[in-house]
């Protein structure tokens, strides 16, 4: 019993914060039904938008570029913020895609698509992939991964995915993929926050 006081004196607290806030009794707010708020805090949809894209600015993230091979067998790649893990066993992580990317359905069939991580002094390389260049391999360094993926030269990490699953989310599609081979080196990574290209220290 002593080991589970602390959680009874953290639901207590819950408790009284509640009954305090909202001026009802706990068991009253409990069985109150839910009311959506019927006004948007935001004047428009774009008004909210941009609020929202402004707030996850706040969160500062690392910049990818994943490539993959599209059906042809031609190369393609892009910039990416949305990168994460998803689990480390079995070995997961996840990027998403807009549905009007041009590259979608290429990247639904790839079997494999490397995840290159960028370095600090990479930006230009950032740059060059955000764009719908023609050709953006055009004279830069990289090889051949698992499944014909681009591997990046000089980037801070890489990993070689399976194509594993894919999630409709909203507006993107969200890609998982397993961990079949990865590598790093001992560099700063690039960073985006606020809109802006970041480097340690800034």
């Amino acid at each position: 019993m002593r080991e589970r006081l602390p959680e009874i004196r953290e639901a207590v607290s819950l408790i009284s914060i509640l009954k305090y806030s909202t001026g009802m009794p706990v068991t009253q707010l409990m069985n109150k039904p839910y009311e959506p708020d019927s006004v948007s805090p935001w004047s428009s949809a774009e008004d909210g938008h941009r609020a929202l894209r402004d707030t996850l600015g706040a969160f500062a993230t690392g910049v990818t570029v994943v490539t993959a091979l599209d059906p042809d067998g031609r190369a393609i790649g892009l910039t990416v913020n949305s990168f994460n893990t998803v689990s480390l066993d079995p070995p997961l992580v996840l990027w998403s895609l807009s549905l009007a990317s041009p590259n979608l359905e290429a990247f639904r069939r790839a079997s494999h698509f490397t995840v290159n991580v960028l370095a600090a002094d990479q930006q230009a390389l950032s740059e060059r992939f955000a764009r719908r260049n023609s050709d953006k391999f055009a004279d830069i360094d990289w090889r051949e991964g698992l499944g014909g993926a681009p591997l990046l030269s000089g980037c801070c990490a890489v990993l070689e995915c399976r194509n594993e699953a894919q999630h409709a989310g909203g507006d993107h599609l969200i890609f998982i993929g397993r961990v079949e081979g990865c590598s790093r080196q001992d560099k700063a990574p690039l960073l985006f926050h606020g809109g802006r290209y970041k480097v340690l220290g800034d």
